[in-house]
């Protein structure tokens, strides 16, 4: 027996933090992604491996059937995480475990795990894909969060995503850009829990009603702009509505307050990639600044 999945990576765009709560995000899939292999393996246990972009080994542990069954841990290690995804999935569909005398699992990034595209959700929607369950449930009852990176792991376009009467819409959305040549990439050279993101949000939350409107407005303008400059506007306008969310500055006032362009975060705010809106390539600034992991659009959007 040998089975092998693949699901994307994403980058959030607009809505970041407020998606949980309904507001209308607009995500893209990567070309980027994560593989995952199963074969048969030793009985009464799962034999997993880990291998990062450039076939590195950074996680190898033997797990057996009992640990799944029986997991009740709130610790937050890597093994502790991988079997409570393992046990969350075995709730939802036991019979993989039942009826199976072991497996030999291995995963596979096609990016740098310290990205931030989507580590835990290619990993999640490749194990619901496998076991034949709902990848957004096994979210919910595993990590947690938004579900828009699960539909961007399942889905080959730029995607709306939004929570109604808490069930996942997704709508599929012609973004494609003439101008994507001025759109970038920039890592910001540390990699962002989005755990810990959250929970920050939630604490500073205020009454969001009066602000998701604009938002969302934000969100359908973006994916329908045809100015360059009035894409530069846009985000402008949502980076500055979020620092007020937030009670942070933006990612340009905090680090690039000299550059000529737009600078948008993606996701949780302060790590990960941020988009960068520019008129002219922008390489030489941001090598400058000690930022050298720098990807066109075209290189990173499906």
């Amino acid at each position: 027996m040998e089975k092998t999945f693949y699901s994307n990576g994403k980058l959030l765009i607009t809505g970041e933090y407020l998606v949980l709560d309904g507001a209308k995000a607009l995500a893209l899939p990567t070309k980027y992604g994560q593989f995952l292999k199963i074969t048969t393996g030793a009985v009464g246990q799962i034999h997993w491996a880990s291998f990062d972009y450039d076939n590195s080994l950074w996680f190898e542990e033997t797990i057996s059937f009992k640990e799944i069954i029986d997991f009740n841990n709130d610790n937050e290690s890597e093994r502790e995480t991988l079997i409570k995804i393992l046990h969350e999935a075995f709730l939802l569909n036991p019979k993989f475990l039942n009826s199976s005398e072991g497996y030999s699992i291995s995963t596979k990034l096609t990016f740098p795990k310290f990205w931030g595209l989507g580590t835990s959700s290619t990993l999640i929607n490749n194990i619901a894909q496998w076991l034949k369950i709902n990848a957004f449930e096994l979210l919910k009852n595993s990590f947690g969060g938004s579900g828009y990176d699960i539909a961007c792991a399942q889905n080959d376009s730029p995607i709306f995503y939004q929570i109604i009467d808490g069930k996942p819409e997704v709508e599929i959305v012609n973004f494609n850009p003439a101008f994507s040549n001025n759109l970038y990439f920039v890592y910001l050279n540390q990699k962002q829990s989005s755990k810990s993101a959250i929970a920050s949000y939630y604490k500073k939350q205020n009454n969001l009603s009066a602000i998701f409107p604009e938002i969302n407005k934000i969100t359908i303008e973006i994916a329908e702009v045809t100015s360059l400059e009035k894409l530069k506007e846009l985000l402008q306008k949502h980076e500055n509505i979020m620092s007020e969310v937030l009670e942070l500055p933006t990612v340009k006032e905090n680090l690039f307050s000299d550059f000529d362009g737009s600078i948008k975060s993606l996701g949780a705010w302060g790590g990960d990639f941020v988009l960068v809106v520019s008129n002219e390539n922008p390489t030489s600034y941001f090598e400058n600044k000690g930022f050298e992991t720098f990807v066109y659009y075209k290189d990173m959007i499906l």
